[in-house]
């Protein structure tokens, strides 16, 4: 779809003027997200176009995260150094595994000595700040294979992991594989086994995790946390723009439309006095108490900080004790989560291997 490529940048830069218009000043922008897929494909005018829009449009704060998801086959030094000209401050690199079967059976289009050169050029393009995703749950891995990948993660000396166990969709190629057993379906003990390995490898090796399924380090003057997904954990506003994105503001989260070429047919046929983005074509109202459900859910995913009873009453004019007393007890006695210094209601290292189990007590 590269002949689409420049149509659908103009069409985002239309979006961006649109949601500018709206909430450029009540909304100042502290992180920048570019993922949803592979951002990296696109050509570094394009990135630097859409970067110079938000700046125009949003009130974009001096020293805001930048970040830009990157599949490690798709870049080179010099294509590094312009992200760093342009701003971009943090990337992501999907290194999934280490593996050369598993890269092949997940589609990868790299392979690890690329990933390896990746991080040393955006070391040498001057990034201090990179993730790495790791997957595991792949069918026919075992804990050794999984062991193998992180310690290889861990050489590369990045500053954020974060771990993916492997879902297995309807309607994709792995799926039917599984269904037709030419792949073996993941053992979700097995997972759990792995999640407990890379828990202690990580820990034990200068990381901390501040959310199930993300570590950082951190020093005296920076902390690497990943600052715009802590707005998602958090359950605050933000935009999502283009294609398939989903946004939250003004308590009503939307959907874009997936297609691309849809997209840009309903961004060139719109007018500036729409009130409603033209490309939105899912909307869901937000009450008050699905605000609190979701608030619960989404914070009991960060591990230590999990959801203060301080802040949330602060918020919602109410204690989540009473709001949901009933479903705490519960989470209480079969030790999933733990109130810690009488504020702090957080996943207990039991309820983090079945936070599923907690989240489901606040979704209707």
């Amino acid at each position: 779809m590269d002949h689409l490529i420049a149509g659908y940048i103009d069409q985002l830069e239309k979006e961006i003027e649109f949601y500018g218009e709206k909430y450029a000043k009540s909304l100042p922008v502290k992180t920048i997200f570019f993922g949803g897929g592979t951002p990296s494909l696109l050509k570094i005018e394009f990135l630097r176009n859409l970067v110079d829009s938000l700046r125009k449009n949003f009130q974009v704060d001096p020293n805001a995260e930048i970040s830009l998801e990157a599949n490690p086959g798709t870049v080179t030094i010099d294509y590094l150094k312009n992200l760093k000209d342009i701003g971009f401050n943090r990337l992501s690199f999907g290194l999934q595994t280490s593996n050369p079967e598993f890269l092949q059976l997940l589609g990868r289009i790299h392979n690890h000595f690329q990933s390896i050169e990746a991080i040393h050029w955006a070391k040498a393009s001057g990034f201090s700040n990179i993730n790495l995703d790791l997957i595991y749950g792949l069918p026919g891995q075992s804990i050794g294979d999984w062991e193998k990948t992180l310690t290889d993660a861990l050489e590369l000396q990045t500053q954020h992991i974060s771990l993916y166990a492997l879902g297995i969709e309807e309607n994709t190629v792995l799926f039917d594989w599984v269904e037709k057993g030419v792949v073996e379906n993941p053992d979700p003990d097995v997972a759990a086994e792995m999640y407990e390995l890379a828990d202690k490898l990580l820990l034990g090796n200068g990381f901390e995790c501040y959310e199930i399924s993300n570590y950082f380090k951190k020093n005296e003057k920076v902390d690497f946390r990943c600052h715009h997904n802590m707005q998602y954990w958090q359950n605050l506003p933000y935009l999502g723009l283009g294609a398939g994105a989903h946004g939250y503001v003004e308590n009503v989260r939307y959907e874009n439309i997936g297609r691309i070429p849809d997209y840009i047919k309903l961004m060139r046929s719109s007018n500036s006095e729409e009130n409603i983005c033209p490309v939105i074509t899912e909307t869901t109202d937000i009450d008050h108490f699905t605000e609190m459900q979701e608030t619960m859910m989404v914070g009991l995913r960060l591990v230590d900080e999990g959801v203060s009873i301080h802040q949330f009453n602060k918020r919602f004019s109410i204690s989540p004790l009473d709001v949901f007393s009933s479903e705490l007890k519960s989470l209480l006695q079969s030790k999933l989560i733990e109130i810690v210094d009488g504020d702090t209601i957080r996943l207990t290292k039991h309820g983090r291997l079945l936070g599923n189990q907690a989240f489901i007590h606040f979704v209707n």
